[in-house]
């Protein structure tokens, strides 16, 4: 007999149960070593099985199993990063927002008083007159300590929590620089002796320019989560909720005056009846099941035409109600919405990471300590090797290091740049130099900014892992039925080939294709309600999918498909039926059999329509350096009429296909190529999953959509060029982003650590580092904004 300990058992038990996402609110992220220490606190709670957190929008995503949010919120601000749980997609606290810009907005007024204050004592020659003390030293001691105590207070105590629990971050640096600056200062005021200089404005500078920067930094911040902000609070607040009809199902006995009720939008349930009235946003997916109106629904899909909706119409939550009252049937609410759906899709992308950025987070994680160790070796070398090196150094350094005149409090000792002092003012250059911010930032601005635009323009791109493969594509596959084409065919032709009227051929296709909803099925069916025929019933229904159905009507196995379909029961086609399947087929036209007892009763002609966007789409990507192929299971003649419209040659098609093997057939493209797959149905479902980028219509089915990296809310093909356009771009602005936070690391960390110093007499004092320093962070979030601007 095996023991098994408890613990065991309960992880055993953990993993059968299905994951569950928590969504955290967190405040006090500075860098991206923040993001990599909140990451693995959030890795090492029991029952968490992934974490991802995004520094731009300061939201952690958490899949896990039998954790309460509550604990793992109430944990995670225990460990310096203070957090709650976000229980709905609703809109963060604009108070909360609002009391974060005011802190910021004060603490740099302040710190921006006391650097003009300190900045005057360099003119004392010329407001000593009215303002006399102004270059007194002991008074510049007190304006950097209340530089300290008051604006830098937030900073030196993150700084000094991230050295207790182990997790140096930005905070650190700052600290560590600013506190040994003005210590430095301070020794050189008490012990004049050691013929120091006193530079108390340095600490002053640097945290006044750090939290300049910072309050930049948090506006553009902003401004690049305000689109997806004001996703958030497109959604419905309110419902008005009235009774239901006195017969249970009728829209005609309705009281309305005096049973309305405000309740949450989220508290409805499928089935109940809302009053929507002019001017007010439709609560949840509903049905019209009285009144008539026009909705605005431009934030679904960018169409600025307003659609004319009445009974049976379905209507969409946060869509606008223009111009009458309407009574509407709940069919989708809460989380189930489309706008919902939506907004967890765009904030799922948002902490996506693409390999790039893990890249950029392994490094930036590591930052921290990397710049303590190059602090460290800049003063040891500057202190035990470069001043004998270089012994004339100090006096060459003092006018670009300092530019202080403030005397001290005795004028009669000189001061000069002693190694230690020298050394200890490059260190701490170094120190403040050093953003890891812009790194963290590079890519969760791109990616905020990106995907909030696309879905703005009904493009819903579900990552930055997404957007990494798009920018790699050189191949995209089309499906043709519903996708380049209008997926509503019609019936064109009916053969009768034995004994049997047109009509009763049609009426009994239309019985076997009851059992399927495939645009084909359809096309017989309304063609059969049109000529108003008895639709005779069908049992024991046998589908194949890509080949054909078969069905009991009338007492008789009728059979329904394509030549593999009919030759597959035994039946045989003689060549003069082939002959005319094959005539329909070069017109482009779908063709399928019908037969019973072991004979070919007649063919059935399908023709569909391509979409009037089609042609203009293939162009287009081809201008982009593309390859576009089609991959259909339909037959080759009527994928090559649909690809000679739209100029794709004969080696860029794929046909006769069955749908369990075009995910085999992007496997084989993607040898070679990197390949999107656009489709809509379920029988795409393997092939968009198989393909590196999946691009589905949101026509199309759930399964479809639910599988795609990337889904058209417009169902407009245009929108597949617009969506890897703006994917490009988004990656490219990623790149820059990287490539600006590495570079100002790679030369603003030498400059700091005086490798100019020997031959050019050039050095960063720590003011000018933190003024740097702030402006890598705001040119980072900048360049992410001007992808608004960009031309997509």
């Amino acid at each position: 007999m095996q023991l098994v300990s408890k613990t065991d058992l309960l992880n055993e038990n953990t993993q059968n149960e299905p994951l569950k996402k928590i969504t955290l609110d967190i405040t006090g992220m500075k860098c991206a070593g923040c993001v990599r220490n909140v990451e693995r606190t959030l890795t090492q709670y029991p029952g968490v099985v992934t974490s991802s957190v995004n520094l731009a929008t300061s939201v952690a995503v958490v899949e896990s199993s039998g954790v309460d949010a509550s604990a793992l919120a109430s944990h995670l601000t225990q460990a310096g990063f203070p957090s709650q749980p976000r229980y709905s997609r609703a809109a963060p606290s604009k108070q909360n927002q609002i009391q974060e810009v005011r802190s910021a907005n004060l603490n740099l007024f302040i710190a921006g008083f006391l650097l003009v204050v300190s900045s005057l004592g360099h003119f004392s020659n010329i407001f000593d007159a009215f303002l006399p003390g102004l270059d007194n030293i002991w008074f510049h001691c007190g304006l950097a300590t209340l530089t300290l105590l008051i604006p830098g207070r937030s900073i030196l105590i993150d700084g000094w929590l991230g050295v207790r629990r182990g997790a140096p971050n930005m905070n650190t640096l700052i600290s560590l620089g600013s506190v040994t600056a003005y210590t430095a200062s301070l020794i050189a005021l008490l012990f004049p002796q050691m013929g120091w200089e006193c530079f108390f404005d340095e600490p002053v500078m640097m945290l006044a320019f750090i939290l300049l920067g910072r309050t930049l930094e948090q506006r553009a911040r902003h401004k690049a989560a305000a689109a997806f902000t004001n996703l958030l609070e497109l959604q419905p607040q309110v419902a008005r909720l009235i009774g239901k009809p006195k017969d249970g199902n009728s829209s005609s006995n309705f009281v309305v005056s005096n049973n309305v009720v405000e309740i949450p939008a989220e508290q409805v349930r499928i089935g109940e009846w809302l009053q929507v009235l002019p001017g007010e946003k439709i609560p949840v997916d509903g049905e019209v099941v009285q009144g008539q109106t026009t909705v605005d629904e431009s934030m679904l899909t960018g169409e600025s035409v307003p659609v004319i909706k009445q009974p049976g119409d379905n209507v969409t939550a946060a869509t606008f109600n223009q111009s009458g009252a309407i009574i509407i049937c709940a069919t989708r609410t809460g989380a189930d919405t489309t706008i919902a759906q939506i907004i967890a899709l765009v904030e799922a992308a948002q902490t996506r990471k693409a390999p790039i950025q893990k890249l950029a987070d392994t490094v930036a994680g590591y930052f921290t300590y990397f710049v303590l160790t190059a602090a460290l070796l800049t003063f040891l070398f500057w202190y035990f090797f470069g001043a004998h090196i270089w012994p004339d150094i100090t006096a060459v350094t003092t006018p670009l290091t300092h530019h202080s005149t403030l005397s001290t409090h005795d004028s009669a000792l000189s001061t000069h740049h002693s190694p230690l002092l020298l050394s200890l003012k490059l260190a701490i250059a170094v120190m403040v130099v050093a953003c890891p911010c812009a790194l963290g930032l590079a890519t969760p601005t791109a990616i905020l900014v990106g995907t909030a635009m696309g879905a703005e323009k009904g493009l819903l791109i579900k990552g930055g892992d997404v957007l990494e493969k798009v920018h790699k594509l050189d191949t995209i596959v089309f499906d043709k039925t519903g996708t380049l084409t209008s997926g509503k065919p019609t019936v064109t032709d009916c053969i009768v080939l034995e004994e049997i009227e047109a009509d009763n051929l049609l009426r009994l296709a239309a019985a076997v294709e009851s059992g399927t909803c495939h645009p084909l099925a359809i096309a017989i069916q309304t063609a059969a309600i049109e000529k108003q025929l008895a639709i005779p019933d069908a049992v024991d229904f046998r589908t194949e999918p890509g080949f054909g159905i078969s069905a009991v009507v009338e007492n008789k196995i009728v059979f329904l498909g394509n030549y593999e379909w009919v030759t597959w029961q035994g039946i045989t086609v003689d060549e003069s039926t082939q002959d005319k399947a094959r005539v329909l087929a070069n017109a482009g036209k779908t063709v399928v059999y019908l037969a019973y007892d072991n004979k070919i009763a007649g063919i059935i002609a399908v023709a569909d329509t391509l979409r009037p966007e089609a042609k203009t789409t293939v162009e287009k990507l081809l201008c982009l350096g593309l390859r576009v192929m089609i991959l259909s299971g339909d037959r080759i003649e009527a994928v090559n009429t649909i690809a000679a419209e739209l100029g794709i040659g004969a080696t860029n098609i794929v046909a006769g296909i069955p749908p369990a093997k075009k995910a085999e057939a992007i496997q084989m493209l993607q040898q070679s190529n990197q390949v999107a797959m656009v489709g809509d149905g379920i029988n795409d479902a393997p092939a968009l999953s198989q393909a590196d980028v999946g691009i589905a219509l949101h026509s199309g089915t759930d399964v479809a959509i639910e599988t795609a990296s990337i889904v058209l809310m417009r169902d407009c093909l245009t929108d597949v060029v617009e969506s890897i356009k703006l994917s490009r771009a988004t990656f490219n602005k990623i790149r820059q982003n990287l490539f600006w936070a590495f570079a100002y690391n790679t030369i603003g960390i030498p400059l700091a650590a005086g490798v100019l110093l020997p031959k050019l007499g050039f050095v960063l004092n720590p003011a000018g580092a933190a003024a740097l320093m702030a402006f890598s962070s705001v040119s980072v979030v900048s360049n992410s904004l001007l992808l608004r601007h960009s031309r997509s």
